[in-house]
Parts: C-alpha cells; sequence; structure tokens
C-alpha cells in the first residue's frame, strides 16, 4: 500500500483529479428510505425521545443511543412545569400520519427520457413529504396539525457525480426545477417548496453519493462524495487514522454537502476551523455546467475565489457533489473540563482572554445561567448514594463558601485535544486564566457531559409540542466588545414581544456563547413560550423571532453565523450585504441559472429570480 490509501483499485473516479484514487465504500447508519429510522414529524431516531413515565410521574429519555438514554430524569419535570408554566398532565396528541400529501406535478416528456438514465426515484407519498421540509419550529408544528401545500412531485437518488449531470441537463431541457436535499436538518426552511411554483419539483436525495473517493496521507486530503452524514465521514476516516473535526450540533444527521451549502461551523472549529477553512476544492453542477478549478492547491491567486460563490449559496445555483477536504491524524488525547463563574459578564472576558493570548481548546462554550439551571435539570438520578453525597458536597462548596449566587452563575464546558502534552499544558493556562475573572474549575464529568447535551436538547422541542410550549434556536456573530449588550438587549426585547402578544407566562430566553474568534462571537438564543390561549401560535412565534432579529442587527450581530439565509431571513439580506451585493447575487444567479431550475426561493426576495 503506498502513501495513497486505496481500497478497491479496479473502480476509478471520474473527472480531472490527477490521481488515481480507489473507492472506499461506506455503510451509512440512515437508510435510504430514512424514515424507517428517523422521526417524519419530529427531530432525530424514533428511538429517542424525552417522555413522561407514567408510573414515576417523571421525565425520562428514551433509548440508548445518548448518555441519558433510559433514565429517569428527576428534576425535569417540576423545571418544565415551572419555566413555562404548563401542566403535564395535558398532552397534544400530533395527527398520526397527513394522508393527503398534494398530488404530484409531472413532467410526463423529462420522466421519460430520466426513465432511460436507470437512476433510482420514487413517487411515493411519504418519502416526497418527507423532503418536503427541514427543522425550523414552523416547519414542524404544520407536520404535526396541519399539511404543506406543496411538496416535491419525485425523489431522486443520484448515486454519483455523472447522475447528477444528466439530471440536471434533463431539467434545463424540460424546465423542471432541482431542490437539493442532503441531511434535510435546515432550520431556514431552505428545502422547502415554494407554494407558488407550478413547474414539477424534484427533490434530489444525495444521500446515495456516500463514497470516499480516496484518501492522501501525503497532502491530508480527502475526496468525499457530497451525500455522505457526518457521523458516517467521521467514523470512516478513522478507519484510516484521520478525522475533519467537523462537529455541528447536527453532525448525526446533516451531510457534506450541506454544510458547504450553508457555510457551516462545528463544535471543534478552534482547532479544524469552519468548513470553508477545510474545503481544498468543491466539484458543483450547474444549468450551465461544471464549475471546478483546474488544480487542487492549497491557495491560488486567481482573481475572486469561485468557491466563494458556492459556499453558501443554499441550492440556488447547483449540486455540489464531491469536495476535496483537509483531513487531521486522529488526536491523541482528547479531555473534557468545566469551569463556573459568579456570573455572565466575567465568563465572557475569560473567553476573550483566552483567545488575546491564543490559546486554542478544540471547543470552549459558556453558558448563561438559564441554560446552567436548565443543563441541572436534565441531570439524571444519581448513580448511589456516595454520589449523591458528593454532589451536595460540591453545591454546599460553590454556594456557601464561595459565595456565587444560584441564580447568576454560569459554567463554560471544555474540550481540548492533540498531544498529552499540548493538552496538560493548554489546561493549565487556561484554568489560570479562569481564575483571574473568578472562575473555578467544576470537573472533566461536567464538561463531557455538557457537551454531549448538545445533541440531545435538539429532541426537547418535540417534547414541549406535546405540551403546549413552542420553542426554537438562533444564532449570530458579534464584536467582542457588544457580546454582553446583544444578549442582554435580546432577551428584553423577547419578553417585551411576549407580553405585548398577550401571553401571560415570561418566555425562556437564554443564551451561551458557543465560538470565539480574535474579533468576536457566535452566540447561540433558545426561547419558548407555552401557547395556551394562541389562535395561531406559529404566527406568534415567527413575529417574536422576527423582533428579536431585528434586535440583533440593531445590536451590532450578524444576520447568521452558520444556520444560513434560506427563506427564513433574506428579508435582511439588503440590509446585511447591501443592495449591490444583493444585485451582485443576483446577477451570478441569472447569469448561471437563467430558467431558475434550482427554484428553491432562498437567500433572495421573490422579485430576484432566486
Amino acid at each position: 500500500m503506498s502513501d495513497k490509501q486505496r481500497v478497491d483499485t479496479n473502480k476509478r473516479v471520474g473527472g480531472n483529479h490527477h490521481e488515481k484514487p480507489g473507492v472506499h465504500e461506506v455503510k451509512s447508519v440512515i437508510p435510504k428510505r430514512r424514515q424507517e429510522l428517523l422521526k417524519w414529524n419530529g427531530w432525530g431516531y424514533k428511538d429517542s425521545k424525552f417522555l413522561l413515565n407514567s408510573k414515576l410521574n417523571q421525565l425520562e429519555f428514551s433509548g440508548n443511543r445518548y448518555p441519558i438514554g433510559s433514565k429517569v430524569l428527576p428534576n425535569f419535570k417540576a423545571w418544565v412545569e415551572n419555566v413555562f408554566g404548563i401542566d403535564l398532565s395535558i398532552h397534544f396528541s400530533p395527527q398520526d400520519a397527513i394522508k393527503d400529501v398534494p398530488k404530484s406535478i409531472l413532467n410526463e416528456m423529462f420522466l421519460e427520457e430520466f426513465k432511460e438514465l436507470g437512476i433510482d426515484y420514487t413517487l411515493d407519498p411519504q418519502d416526497r413529504l418527507f423532503r418536503a421540509h427541514g427543522h425550523t419550529m414552523r416547519e414542524i408544528f404544520i407536520l404535526r396539525s396541519g399539511n404543506f401545500d406543496r411538496v416535491p412531485d419525485i425523489v431522486i437518488w443520484p448515486t454519483c457525480h455523472d447522475d447528477v449531470l444528466n439530471i440536471v441537463q434533463l431539467a434545463v431541457k424540460h424546465n423542471v426545477v432541482i431542490i437539493p436535499y442532503g441531511g434535510g436538518t435546515s432550520v431556514s426552511c431552505a428545502v422547502e417548496c415554494p407554494p407558488n411554483e407550478r413547474r414539477m419539483i424534484i427533490s434530489l436525495d444525495t444521500s446515495q453519493m456516500n463514497k470516499i473517493l480516496w484518501v492522501n496521507k501525503d497532502n491530508s486530503t480527502a475526496l468525499v462524495e457530497a451525500g455522505i452524514i457526518g457521523q458516517d465521514l467521521e467514523r470512516e476516516l478513522a478507519k484510516f487514522g484521520f478525522c475533519t473535526g467537523h462537529e455541528p450540533d447536527s453532525c448525526e444527521f446533516s451531510s457534506l454537502g450541506g454544510w458547504v451549502a450553508t457555510r457551516a461551523s462545528g463544535m471543534k472549529k478552534n482547532i479544524y476551523g469552519n468548513i470553508e477553512d477545510m474545503v481544498v476544492h468543491i466539484r458543483m453542477v450547474t444549468p450551465q455546467g461544471e464549475i471546478q478549478k483546474n488544480c487542487q492547491v492549497p491557495r491560488i491567486s486567481s482573481g475572486p475565489d469561485i468557491h466563494q460563490f458556492i459556499l453558501g449559496s443554499e441550492g440556488t445555483l447547483g449540486v455540489v457533489t464531491e469536495v476535496i477536504i483537509r483531513i487531521r491524524p486522529l488526536p491523541q488525547c482528547s479531555k473534557y473540563g468545566s469551569i463556573v463563574f459568579p456570573a455572565f459578564e466575567p465568563g465572557v472576558e475569560c473567553l476573550r482572554e483566552v483567545v488575546r493570548q491564543q490559546l486554542k481548546p478544540a471547543s470552549m462554550r459558556l453558558m448563561d445561567n438559564l441554560q446552567f439551571t436548565f443543563g441541572h435539570a436534565l441531570k439524571p438520578e444519581a448513580s448511589s448514594v456516595i454520589q449523591s453525597l458528593i454532589d451536595q458536597v460540591k453545591k454546599f462548596y460553590v454556594t456557601q463558601i464561595k459565595g456565587y449566587d444560584v441564580h447568576k452563575m454560569c459554567v463554560v464546558t471544555l474540550l481540548m485535544e492533540g498531544t498529552k502534552e499540548d493538552v496538560e499544558n493548554l489546561e493549565k493556562r487556561i484554568y489560570n486564566i479562569a481564575s483571574k475573572y473568578g472562575g473555578m474549575a467544576a470537573g472533566e464529568d461536567n464538561g463531557k457531559r455538557g457537551y454531549m447535551l448538545t445533541y440531545v436538547i435538539a429532541y426537547i422541542r418535540d417534547l414541549g409540542l406535546d405540551y403546549g410550549v413552542v420553542s426554537e434556536s438562533f444564532e449570530t456573530s458579534v464584536p467582542w466588545d457588544r457580546v454582553v449588550d446583544l444578549c442582554r438587549n435580546v432577551k428584553d426585547r423577547i419578553q417585551r414581544e411576549v407580553r405585548n402578544h398577550g401571553i401571560q407566562f415570561p418566555a425562556f430566553a437564554s443564551c451561551r456563547v458557543t465560538q470565539s474568534y480574535d474579533v468576536g462571537a457566535c452566540v447561540y438564543f433558545y426561547f419558548a413560550f407555552g401557547y395556551h390561549g394562541l389562535s395561531d401560535p406559529v404566527h406568534t412565534y415567527e413575529s417574536i423571532e422576527a423582533a428579536a432579529r431585528d434586535e440583533i442587527i440593531a445590536s451590532g450581530g450578524s444576520i447568521s453565523h452558520h444556520h444560513g439565509v434560506g427563506k427564513l431571513r433574506k428579508r435582511w439580506m439588503p440590509e446585511t450585504v447591501s443592495d449591490v451585493g444583493v444585485d451582485m447575487l443576483r446577477a451570478v444567479k441569472e447569469k448561471v441559472d437563467p430558467l431558475n431550475i434550482f427554484a428553491n426561493g432562498n437567500l433572495l426576495e421573490s422579485n430576484s429570480k432566486l
């Protein structure tokens, strides 16, 4: 075996990559018909959810996929009832299924030629419905209690770049719409079908384009098909001794192509970078043909970078089919940690000082007091009497000896990766900085638990909808000198809007600082409220979220940090990139896709062809 790890060398990769790679087949954990394993009207796996244990009258989390699986959460029920003022004896049952899925609009001439290609497809209503939405609160609420006006007319499963090329060429020929579908985890309405589109709509499901085409150890690169799911990519690269290090909250379900299309960020970006830092080369099919560079070098000065037209294009210009991505050796050592601060402000100052000193933990995230207490409410019952006693002693020390106010204290969770020596040195330096801002080390277990809870939090919205609570998250990026003000302003604005809409119980409005940069940070907000008595909870929620986004912009924050724009935030695009910037985006769209084949309606308002 040479420097390039090869598998099945009889197979060759198409395209001018100047390589003789093998193909590493990937067995995805997610089946082709994803509704076999995943919820059709909620987040994640069917066997994983929060539920009320009627025998114990306590909330628990089902399944064994996550650390809190099959465990009772003794503090969570009281927390939910107190925070939202709801009665968990009143259950809102979602509809079992949507039976009246809109009928397919079919372009018979397209279908006749398409069938000759021998590419797998389906017209099944439930397959089409599953790909008609992402995971905004509105979309999930509709699935539980209503129906979509428009869904894809056909689902097509290409298996390689050439399949996509042929499909796009036929779509152009017959004026058929294509909406690329990766992992389906969008929280910006990006995959939702425009309701007024009367042409045939294809949902181009890339999940069967999931192979690692080669791994080059000398160059620390891998050529990977864009449909691969994050957890599959990391598992398979680990067999070669590598990783990408890209861990968005959705990495169990989101795809490499989706990361590129939305300019994604992961929890460990401090040392591995955001997706734009990992990408070496992108291959994309557009209505005008393929986009790709003729060399895969680390940097090139050849005018504006064409990758920047693709990164963040959100399925409006074409389909990403293959990505050469930078890979890193698996870390020798990984260690979790946590720090408790007496208040939010010193925690922010600590994060900023860590950045100033150019220290790079893989992940360092600050949770405000509400999220701190929320995380405590999710803690399973103690495994033993001794453990329970230890927890009480820790609480006594923090609150009584150190004098921290339980209504103000916050926590930072840490993950450090590298050599054992580097991790130990990094840990020591970070804890020394934290102590200067009143922080106190809170243990490895709390850090690990906080990091892993990231994957579980998304399931809570489904629990809320079961009992009359709507909830959502959204994010922004902001300069360091405005982090604290923005967090306070947005929370205050949410509470004012809740009162203005006649909602009697205060909203849950919380935030955490999730990413740190030299010049600023990413702030992630969560908010939720009980909707009992509201005639249109979806409209009420969207009105409050829009006001919160206005406040973010007014406070110096961005339209988005990593979720993208989609249809949800495009009203703020002119304010974000200027009218001239919008015209530039429109000009690229009109040149690359003059027939508006990729007509998902993302990024720009409907007066453009986007």
